[in-house]
């Protein structure tokens, strides 16, 4: 972490990390740590520690900070921190003026409780308000929560010539600890927050133990793209009557030795030599330029059942391109040889078919963290189904039991785990809920109804709003149906477009909650296709065991983008879809699979219209 200072304040500055579709983010975080003078160190009965000024290897801070003048007259002041660390042990303070050596450690919390050390800073000597110096890297992943644990800790003398490294924490001072969200840094306008220090010990004190403010900015190499232009000769052709389809997938390789797919290039007719339009793959997308990549080329069908033209890359093939090959395959004017793979290990097929990379441009675009800390938000919508399909409520087979133990059903999993991601990006926290495919209050079946019962207002307030309303609307509507998405994306489009008259610093999340097969399809992608123009994502979670494949068609991951009904072409792609049962089945996690897309969606949408950061709209308008 990197420390920046404040009147009466100390600093510790965080790197954290950004990479693809964890979409990690490289920050910079300062933590600004008022510990609050400390008056004395030892109990009565033992000799008065002495601290020396200097310092060796654990030791930072070249100069102290100047603290104010009512710290100067304060001397006789009592430090809350350290007389509740001697009271609590029963021991009693003597209070001479001695300053802290502070020190900060930062912890990511797990989700079973664990705490794992994330790093430390230099120890400042004698200051009561350090700016820390060294920085600390963090990944920051957009698809999860990423609680933090900041903990201060005042350094004995003696282990002053100890790397902070090998410092046993038991042996220090603790000094006091603050916990925030990562996501709550990064969506601050001025990227910085401030927390009050308290102690670990589950008592509930009064006391001032000092504050601790974060700050977070972002290094230039998560903000790092290239521009590639692709094109491929020899490719085989797999097509019976005409000649191939081929598009390009490009994945990401990740540290489990899986691969994560970041971009699909479009799909070139009936042609085995195709040149592609330049894409941009981001920093975030590719890690660095060292990582490894595999790009496949497929035949495209109809039917979603793509044909694999050929295999260049991977962990274990014979033949591996980085983002750093494909440039050197650019400068010296050379082509990658596709294989084949093959069911036996070692027997892959080696073709003639080639790839070359005709553009390579290496620039530094607005990345999503410059939007959102500049103020722009992504605004949670929900629609939830209520169609027959899913089973009487009161049924413990039916998708929408709710189960007295609180075990969350399938609805309630994505509810709780997509919104609590997406809150932080939103400042009123207030959500548009809604259902379809129910019977209401008046008898008649809606297929986009306000999930609270209120005629004049379809916001809740936080996700545990729209948990209250879901549970509430499952007593008073009868599950109905058919699956119709039309009305629901109209009313989520509706509202989108609406804001642009206004502000344009909002983005719309919808989740779709669903477990059947639409009946509305052509209308469905012809109100996908309009919104495809609006400051709009669409994340679909299908639930239960019905058969997805219409999702899989509306998600638009086959390399061609939608048609509306009148042969107009979606101008983005801006659905996301994934089955619940993936999820369960251990692969993936829900949260990731359904919001990787999602802030290139955004960028996507800024770009193509030159929406610029809110802070870069103000210097311009300025100049």
């Amino acid at each position: 972490m990197a420390v920046g200072g404040g009147d009466a304040d100390g600093w510790v500055c965080m790197m954290v990390a950004a990479g693809a579709c964890w979409w990690w983010l490289s920050v910079v975080v300062a933590v600004n740590c008022e510990t609050k003078r400390k008056m004395n160190t030892t109990p009565k009965g033992c000799e008065t520690k002495r601290k020396r000024r200097g310092g060796k290897q654990a030791v930072g801070g070249a100069h102290l900070r100047p603290t104010s003048a009512a710290d100067h007259h304060n001397v006789s002041g009592q430090n809350d921190a350290v007389d509740f660390f001697f009271k609590s042990r029963g021991l009693h303070a003597l209070f001479t003026q001695i300053e802290s050596d502070p020190m900060a450690v930062v912890y990511a919390k797990k989700r079973d409780g664990r705490l794992d050390e994330i790093g430390r800073t230099e120890v400042i000597m004698n200051n009561l308000n350090p700016a820390w110096i060294g920085k600390i890297s963090i990944a920051f992943q957009f698809e999860i929560v990423q609680p933090l644990l900041f903990r201060v800790y005042d350094v004995d003398t003696k282990y002053h010539n100890i790397p902070v490294k090998m410092l046993k924490l038991e042996d220090q001072d603790f000094l006091g600890e603050a916990s925030c969200v990562l996501s709550e840094i990064v969506t601050k306008q001025n990227r910085t927050l401030t927390l009050k220090l308290h102690n670990n010990y589950g008592l509930r004190v009064s006391r001032n133990f000092g504050i601790l403010s974060v700050h977070a900015e972002e290094t230039v190499a998560s903000k790092s793209a290239v521009e590639i232009a692709f094109r491929c000769s020899y490719l085989q052709n797999v097509d019976l009557f005409s000649k191939s389809d081929p598009f390009l997938r490009i994945s990401r390789i990740v540290e489990s030795g899986n691969s994560v797919p970041i971009y699909k290039t479009e799909v070139i007719n009936n042609n085995l030599n195709p040149i592609w339009r330049p894409i941009t793959l981001s920093m975030q997308q590719f890690v660095s330029k060292e990582n490894p990549l595999i790009i496949e080329c497929f035949d495209f069908n109809t039917s979603g059942n793509h044909v694999l033209m050929g295999f260049s890359i991977s962990v274990i093939s014979k033949i591996q391109k980085s983002v750093g090959d494909l440039e050197k395959l650019h400068q010296e004017r050379t082509g990658a040889t596709f294989m084949l793979p093959s069911t036996q290990r070692g027997h892959d097929k080696v073709l003639k078919s080639q790839l070359f990379v005709e553009k390579f441009v290496e620039q530094e675009q607005y990345s999503f963290l410059d939007y959102i800390s500049s103020g722009f938000e992504l605004n949670f919508m929900v629609a939830v189904d209520f169609t027959a399909s899913n089973g009487n409520p009161r049924n413990p087979n039916s998708l929408h039991y709710i189960d007295p133990s609180g075990r969350l059903n399938s609805y309630q999993q994505a509810i709780t785990e997509i919104g609590e991601v997406i809150q932080f990006y939103d400042s009123d926290r207030r959500f548009p809920a809604w259902g379809f495919g129910g019977k209401t209050f008046d008898g008649t079946v809606s297929h986009c109804f306000n999930l609270n019962g209120r005629a004049g207002s379809f916001e809740v307030d936080g996700v545990e709003g729209i948990m209250a309303a879901y549970a509430s609307a499952l007593n008073n509507v009868s599950l109905a149906g058919p699956t119709l998405f039309g009305q629901v994306i109209n009313t989520a489009a509706r509202i989108a477009g609406q804001s642009l008259s206004y502000d344009r610093s909002k983005y719309f999340v919808l989740l779709i909650i669903t477990d059947g097969v639409l009946t509305d399809l052509q209308e469905t992608k012809d109100a996908l296709v309009r919104a495809s123009d609006l400051p709009l994502s669409i994340l679909i979670v299908g639930v239960g065991g019905a058969d997805f494949t219409q999702m899989e068609i509306l998600d638009a991951d086959n390399g061609r983008r939608l048609e509306s009904s009148t042969d107009r072409v979606a101008t983005r792609d801006i659905v996301q879809f994934v089955p619940m049962r993936e999820v369960h089945s251990g692969q993936i996690s829900v949260v990731q699979a359904l919001l990787e897309e999602l802030p290139g969606q955004f960028l996507t949408y800024m770009r193509c219209r030159d929406i610029k950061p809110l802070n870069v709209q103000m210097a311009q308008t300025c100049a």
